[in-house]
């Protein structure tokens, strides 16, 4: 018996060794404990910079503007001239429509010379009229004359006076023919001088943005030539997606960042009520909400009109409330799940969260205070598990 006793140890031994190569091993896993906190939940989104009110100057006439020295940047005053407008130049004519033009002048002119034959045939007339008048006056004063005679002679005379006044006027129309077929032609005398040009005034005082018209041209009515702002009052738009804009307020806090410089306070000032649709970059149809962010003091130089900025806002903020880490978050199904580590065996429990942020979520259900969870559970976790717990996370 003593002899069969060593081999059977040394089996036992073997089978024993064997069955605990075999056993399943505990999972090691990293877990984080439960606590209050206080919860932010911010949006992060892309905004640009923009003076509030730009005003654009715009040419109120037709005419050849003269070159504009002021550039971006320079600072102006309200009132101080900016541009000058002064009139176009006539259109060049072709030779058909020269021609025709020098013959209608030519015409004019004939015209004003058979006008002045005719005021002076006119005159004529009334100096003879007058004359008979006065010696018709004369006999029937003497009782020489006719009353009827008398009346003749006073129809002539007021006929002729009629018949020149007639002509003056003719003359004068005339003239003018004349004086428009020559504009027409380019003959009429250059207007020379500041009286020629219309100045154009600064509005309001502050910078200008841009030249938009900068050369010596011609212009139209309405044409833009300069955009002046303040670029001291700023303010940044961003825009949200729809569903983002739901959860917001004016007046929430936000951050500008990403610009080039220090962080700036501010708060948003106005959430548009109206969305438009948005493709994305991707291909997918949104609809995003204008946010206008006001800053908070005085904007930094260095800040200036359409840069792009970052903007953080507060969407949501909650003192002292149960928070699970994010990464401890699973699906199941429709549900959020997380593994509680319980007894050196991993527990899946069902839960329910409300605001979250990247790194935490606030737990409404299924957790308590200073409970332990499994974070970032992979495969090889399931309900029941053994797991070897290293060292907590708070």
């Amino acid at each position: 018996m003593r002899r069969h006793l060593p081999p059977l140890l040394a089996a036992a031994a073997l089978i024993g060794l064997v069955l605990w190569a075999f056993l399943p091993r505990p999972v090691a896993v990293e877990t984080a404990t439960l606590a209050r906190r206080d919860l932010a939940v911010r949006l992060d989104a892309e905004g640009e910079a923009r003076v509030r009110e730009v005003v654009v100057l715009s040419a109120p006439i037709a005419g050849t503007l003269h070159r504009i020295t002021l550039h971006a940047g320079d600072r102006v005053d309200a009132g101080q001239e900016l541009a000058m407008i002064g009139p176009a130049a006539p259109a060049l004519l072709d030779s058909r429509a020269r021609a025709i033009a020098d013959a209608t002048a030519a015409a004019a002119e004939a015209a004003v010379d058979l006008a002045q034959a005719q005021l002076v045939q006119t005159q004529a007339a009334l100096k003879y009229a007058r004359t008979e008048f006065r010696r018709a006056h004369a006999l029937f004063a003497r009782g020489a004359l006719s009353q009827r005679l008398l009346d003749d002679a006073e129809l002539a005379q007021d006929a002729a006076i009629a018949a020149e006044t007639s002509a003056r006027a003719n003359l004068t129309v005339r003239r003018q023919e004349l004086e428009s077929a020559r504009a027409t032609l380019g003959r009429d005398t250059a207007v020379t001088g500041t009286e020629c040009c219309i100045a154009l005034p600064a509005p309001v005082a502050g910078r200008i943005l841009r030249v938009l018209t900068e050369d010596e041209q011609v212009v139209q009515a309405g044409t833009p030539l300069l955009e002046i702002g303040d670029t001291a009052d700023l303010e940044i738009g961003t825009d949200v997606l729809s569903r983002d804009a739901v959860g917001m307020s004016a007046g929430a806090k936000a951050t500008v960042t990403d610009w080039g410089g220090p962080d700036l306070p501010g708060h948003v000032e106005r959430i548009e009520p109206a969305a438009r649709s948005h493709v994305s970059a991707l291909g997918i149809n949104e609809q995003r909400v204008k946010v206008v962010v006001a800053l908070d003091g005085t904007p930094p130089p260095a800040l200036g009109h359409g840069f792009r900025v970052l903007v953080r806002i507060d969407v949501w903020q909650g003192r002292n409330v149960l928070a699970v880490p994010i990464g401890a978050l699973f699906r199941n199904g429709a549900d959020w799940a997380v593994f509680r580590a319980i007894d050196g065996r991993a527990v899946e429990t069902r839960i329910r969260i409300g605001a979250r942020n990247d790194d935490f979520a606030q737990v409404l259900e299924g957790l308590q205070e200073g409970e332990t969870v499994i974070l970032r559970p992979d495969d090889t976790i399931l309900d029941g598990v053994r797991i070897s717990p290293l060292a907590p996370q708070g």
